[in-house]
């Protein structure tokens, strides 16, 4: 520290005021900030240093520059510390807002960063953000957005083993005040059974297990006083709770949908059903949930997208900006997987079975992994992405923002505004899974491939999408057809005057898109890598008359840039030049 005659006068005046450093914090906030700047400048070297632990509200209010003083007294932690964040794609200014960051966290536990717990971090980040939400206008959201920065960067740099994520609003003090309104055996069987599944079922199944139990429970104790336990439950408390979930209105307006009904009362019966299993002392003396309690189920069939939308939403997403953007929704559209199958891939992932490349798709909902066929194209970008990613980090994970995993709500906002551009509506990124399996049933790909492909468990969850294209019913209602129009003695063909624009330009352009056995269909917006196939083989002849075609042709690959089929078009009409002459 700069010793000269200011620092040294705001040092008598601090222990002058506050002989024993201890008693600063017991000081109001507004006395701790009523120092003068110097004395502040002391005040700082202090809490660095381990002589002075200030309170978060001080911290928060004075917003001390305490990396400054850290940086000096630790130089090697600050050129590490630098260097780690500039690795992971953060500015200097930025940066060096972590450093001061850390150095709160120094001066809130009296710790050098080694010996500070992930308790001490989970901590300081609750004091510093519980004090930014009591003194105005402190920016609770940038300090929220600091914090989550400076998790990486730690994580990175060695100081911390948990990887950053970010945390949704706690709501563990509503839980707790609502389960104090539930009689306490009631609570404890609940809790115990909560706890029991949670060694088994996912957290998710865990919560909403929670939800339903808290729910029930709060029902019956306000409306029934007299139960206590769950031995106590009867079927009229079922039935209310049923009518209560069909009655009570949902987050969104309207009433709740029925698979939600059907997932509650299906919880609820497997708490009833688990302590049957267990024998437990306290349940009730019959099974209380039946198969009739249950709402119809639909059964809709998946939303998908058509093959002509489906090539438009790639061609809006190969000119994102964003590589993230454009590698997301070519693996969801080419490999069909789910979104969190996606962020969970690894690094390598990507591995060579033979002569072809294959994706390895981690542990996902169904419990297993499993490989895919990786296309080309995809295997382009996977590459090119693993080039531009920072080495020496220490996840494993493939897709990294800053050294933190990437958030789902970046792969929806990387399809939401490519539908927008490509004018599709509304599309998620499930629909990619959907429309890439009904791409495969239609051309002939058989279920089981289709059941391996997107990792089901059962053929039966492949055979919905078989109800989408159902190639026996359409042959014989277009066979059906047939013989009906007969009856009418309806005519094969339009007369040629008869013909609209909109037919006319439909034939003209299936005549020219027209093979030696069938028709191509493939949509007007795909790029055909064969489009010049014949024009480049051997047997190929053409004379003067095409010469008009071979230039719009020529022209049109020269629009789209692809140099070698213009080249093709370039030497036949250069042939007719020469046999011209």
């Amino acid at each position: 520290m700069n010793t000269d005659h200011k620092v040294r006068w705001g040092a008598r005046a601090l222990l002058a005021a506050v002989p024993d450093l201890a008693n600063f914090c017991r000081l109001p906030l507004e006395r701790q900030l009523a120092f003068n700047h110097e004395t502040h400048r002391f005040i700082s070297w202090l809490s660095v240093t381990g002589r002075l632990q200030p309170g978060a509200d001080y911290l928060v209010a004075r917003r001390p520059r305490l990396g400054i003083v850290l940086a000096r007294t630790a130089p090697e932690l600050h050129l590490r510390f630098m260097e780690t964040a500039r690795t992971l794609g953060f500015r200097d200014t930025v940066a060096m807002t972590q450093f001061n960051l850390l150095a709160h966290f120094i001066a809130l536990f009296g710790k050098q960063p080694e010996h500070l717990q992930q308790d001490d971090w989970d901590e300081g980040r609750r004091l510093l953000l519980e004090a930014a939400r009591r003194i105005p206008n402190r920016g609770v959201k940038a300090l929220s957005t600091a914090l989550f920065n400076l998790e990486a960067t730690l994580f990175h740099c060695e100081l911390t083993d948990r990887l950053p994520r970010r945390r949704s609003p706690d709501h563990a003090d509503m839980r707790a005040q609502e389960w104090a309104r539930v009689p306490v055996g009631m609570a404890n069987t609940m809790q115990h059974y909560l706890q029991q599944v949670a060694g088994t079922l996912r957290p998710g199944t865990v919560k909403n297990a929670e939800l339903t139990l808290r729910e029930f429970a709060l029902l019956v104790a306000a409306e029934d006083t007299a139960v206590i336990c769950v031995a106590e439950f009867k079927r009229r408390h079922v039935e209310r709770y049923r009518q209560w979930l069909l009655e009570r209105p949902a987050a969104r307006g309207g009433p709740l949908h029925r698979h939600t009904v059907r997932d509650r009362l299906s919880k609820l019966r497997s708490f009833f059903r688990r302590l049957d299993e267990w024998d437990a002392a306290d349940r009730p003396p019959r099974q209380l949930v039946f198969d009739s309690d249950f709402p119809i189920a639909d059964e809709p069939l998946p939303r998908f997208l058509d093959d002509a939308a489906a090539a438009k939403l790639l061609a809006a997403a190969r000119q994102d900006p964003d590589p993230f953007a454009r590698l997301a929704i070519e693996i969801l559209a080419r490999t069909g997987m789910r979104r969190s199958e996606m962020l969970g891939l690894t690094t390598d992932a990507v591995v060579q079975i033979g002569s072809a490349y294959w994706l390895r798709v981690p542990v996902g909902k169904m419990h297993t992994d499993r490989y895919v066929p990786l296309h080309p194209q995809l295997k382009t970008l996977l590459d090119d992405w693993l080039l531009h990613r920072p080495e020496g980090l220490r996840s494993n994970l493939l897709f990294t923002d800053h050294g933190r995993p990437v958030n789902a709500s970046r792969i929806e906002a990387a399809v939401r505004k490519a539908a927008e551009r490509a004018g599709l509506g509304r599309v998620t990124p499930h629909q990619l899974r959907h429309t890439l399996a009904t791409q495969a049933i239609n051309r002939g790909m058989s279920l089981e491939a289709i059941a391996a492909m997107l990792g089901h468990r059962s053929l039966s969850m492949t055979r919905i999408y078989a109800r989408i294209a159902d190639r026996t019913v359409a042959d014989e209602y277009f066979a059906v057809s047939e013989k009906v129009e007969a009856l009418y003695d309806a005519p094969r063909q339009l007369p040629a005057d008869a013909e609209g624009t909109e037919m006319a330009k439909l034939r003209r352009e299936m005549h020219r898109r027209m093979l030696g056995n069938g028709y191509c269909a493939r949509p007007v917006e795909m790029d055909c890598h064969f489009e010049s196939i014949c024009e480049s083989c051997t047997f190929f002849v053409t004379t003067i008359e095409f010469r008009p075609t071979l230039e719009r042709q020529r022209d049109d690959a020269a629009a789209k840039g692809q140099v070698a089929r213009e080249q093709i078009f370039d030497g036949l009409l250069s042939r007719l030049d020469g046999q011209a002459g």
